[in-house]
């Protein structure tokens, strides 16, 4: 069968990808649902779009998911559900563009998770970069500009940001180690688990309004199905440098349309954040390295 006509343009098919992606904080805000049942729904209409998908493209059955590979792939999907549930929270507690900005420190906390768990090595210009981002994420909460009466709340928004952030780096971490598992089987177990895990907490019994179905479906379907799909045939044709500038296109048009249709627009200190956040971002993923000091020999 043959790859789908976008694949042949990898940078488009994953700008697009990029583009579903910022919607989804509109998405979730009109559901109107509660972020546990948007997270249940996500999941369930995920899961029929890549269950159909994987079988049209002849990846089910796959053979190689053992039972180790797929408890590996289930506790992934735990800590993806997790972390989707925390994020949709945070939209509510701030704003989609605060939250969104927050989010994208994921990077950041998958080297700290190697270098903590894995052992791995940490360069200066690693570390410099990381503390530039982190600044960059004080920056861009929007806890140094005065709430009056929502700091609290704020603050807990901003805190589950960053523990959906950190969520969605152990997930990373942990479907590392699948190998060569196609992306799309990977998310599907992550989707099915999703399906189990919040079923007794996402009462389904509660009547949802029929304009929220839409936007439900709209979740699974775009942004768990397409979205996936686009970016997974897109990132082995592209280098990293596209890679890296490319998905800076998600919280653009996050920050875009939380202005545009919710009158949030972005202060100087929050844009300040999320350019230092995008500038540690590329930093660490393109090796950009600081000067270094020249001593003189005596």
């Amino acid at each position: 069968m043959r790859e789908m006509s976008i694949a042949r343009f990898p940078a488009a098919s994953l700008a697009l990808a990029m583009v579903i992606a910022g919607t989804v904080g509109a998405f979730v805000t009109e559901s109107g649902q509660h972020p546990v049942t948007v997270v249940f729904w996500r999941c369930v209409f995920g899961s029929l779009f890549l269950a159909a998908w994987c079988l049209l493209r002849g990846y089910l059955p796959d053979r190689t998911l053992s039972p180790s590979r797929l408890a590996l792939a289930a506790l992934g999907g735990v800590c993806m559900v997790l972390s989707w549930t925390a994020f949709f929270a945070g939209f509510g507690m701030t704003s989609i563009a605060t939250t969104t900005i927050v989010y994208h420190v994921q990077p950041f906390f998958v080297v700290l998770i190697g270098v903590i768990f894995l052992k791995e090595r940490i360069s200066p210009d690693q570390i410099l970069w990381m503390l530039g981002a982190f600044l960059g994420v004080v920056l861009a909460s929007g806890l140094v500009v005065t709430h009056g009466h929502a700091d609290a709340r704020w603050a807990l928004g901003i805190g589950l940001t960053l523990g959906a952030a950190l969520l969605y780096a152990v997930a990373t971490i942990l479907a590392k180690g699948l190998g060569q598992q196609r992306a799309e089987i990977t998310v599907l177990c992550q989707t099915l688990v999703g399906v189990v895990l919040l079923a007794p907490l996402a009462d389904i019994g509660h009547p949802i309004p029929r304009a929220s179905w839409g936007w439900l479906a709209g979740i699974g379907v775009l942004h768990t199905g397409i979205a996936y799909v686009l970016m997974n045939s897109a990132f082995p044709r592209l280098k990293t440098p596209v890679i890296g500038i490319l998905t800076f296109i998600y919280p653009v048009v996050a920050i875009m349309i939380d202005w545009a249709l919710y009158g949030h627009p972005l202060g100087p200190a929050q844009a300040a954040g999320m350019a230092l956040i995008a500038l540690a971002t590329l930093g660490v993923r393109l090796g950009w390295r600081f000067p270094k000091r020249r001593v003189s020999a005596a």
